[in-house]
């Protein structure tokens, strides 16, 4: 009985180090096409680093405004704010609709992907 609790600790342990291992290595990846991505639209790199001055430059890129990103405060409207910033931002960049789609699901694989790519920052009201 012993070594069947010994057998489940040790499985759990392997799913939680490599759990782990897969976040760390999204995070990785968010962070450098973030990066990217502002630095593209004219932002400090490390904007995206710093509370709340990340949203709010990220709104300014996309909606224009980036005192909108208060709006993320608000419950239920955050959701929808959230979903229309991924099409405003893709908008921004010079992309269309089904990218807004890539950026809402996979976003930091399409973050890459506007940092890296050949997208040109046209600004919000593109």
């Amino acid at each position: 009985m012993e070594s069947q609790e010994m057998l489940y600790n040790a499985a759990a342990a392997s799913f939680s180090a490599a759990y782990a291992i897969i976040m760390i290595a999204w995070i990785v990846v968010l962070l450098i096409g973030l990066w990217k991505m502002f630095t593209k639209a004219g932002k400090p790199g490390w904007a995206f680093i710093v509370p709340f001055y990340n949203m709010y430059c990220l709104f300014q890129m996309s909606y224009g405004n980036g005192w909108l990103f208060l709006l993320t405060f608000v419950p239920c409207v955050n959701i929808v704010v959230q979903i229309i910033l991924c099409f405003k931002l893709a908008k921004a960049f010079g992309k269309g609709v089904g990218f807004g789609f890539g950026l809402l699901f996979l976003t930091p694989i399409f973050y890459l992907i506007l940092g890296f790519g050949d997208a040109e920052y046209i600004g919000p009201n593109a």
